[in-house]
């Protein structure tokens, strides 16, 4: 979770040509499959997407669906500082998780993720619903390890074999006493 502070802000409101202000505001942010879920239903497009572009509505609105905090006036999110956002940003690309993958494979899929397909793989690998509260990241991490785990194990190359039987034929050679 991430707590930010938007402060406070007073604007002149040229339709009405009163001065308005906003009082500081603390707010708990949460990036979790419930506030993509709501974003992504909202906004009918993938969120994770690399070649969708977000408007800066689009965005905001994002930041709202993140928002724990409750009754806040809508109009706050205008006020976000240049920090917030990079805070915002740094929080959404964290991993939050101690877990690395010592494989080199990128996703080559196609595939867009959205949503429904996370709540998949979720049902798929029997991951209790509570989870869809973490941290994306951290869910997507252990999606990703439970995929790894149910992989079946790969077939070894013929050169990894023979590898394999020279290196324990060599220790059986030194552990007897032996040369041949």
């Amino acid at each position: 979770m991430l707590t930010i502070t938007i402060p406070a802000k007073e604007m002149f409101d040229e339709r009405t040509n009163t001065f308005t202000s906003t009082k500081e505001q603390t707010l708990q942010l949460e990036h979790s499959l419930v506030s993509l879920s709501k974003w992504e239903s909202k906004w009918c497009k993938p969120f994770m997407s690399k070649t969708v572009k977000k408007t800066k509505e689009e965005t905001l609105d994002y930041i709202k669906c993140m928002t724990i905090t409750q009754n806040v006036d809508p109009n706050i999110y205008e006020n976000l500082s240049n920090s917030n956002i990079d805070a915002i940003n740094k929080y959404i690309d964290a991993p939050m998780t101690a877990t690395t993958f010592s494989d080199n494979i990128n996703k080559s899929s196609n595939e867009t993720t959205t949503s429904e397909l996370i709540y998949y793989w979720m049902i798929s690998f029997n991951i209790p619903m509570e989870c869809q509260k973490w941290h994306l990241n951290r869910l997507l991490t252990l999606i990703r390890v439970c995929n790894v785990k149910n992989a079946p194990a790969k077939k070894m190359g013929k050169g990894d074999i023979m590898r394999r039987n020279a290196a324990l034929n060599a220790a059986r050679r030194k552990q007897f006493n032996t040369n041949g």
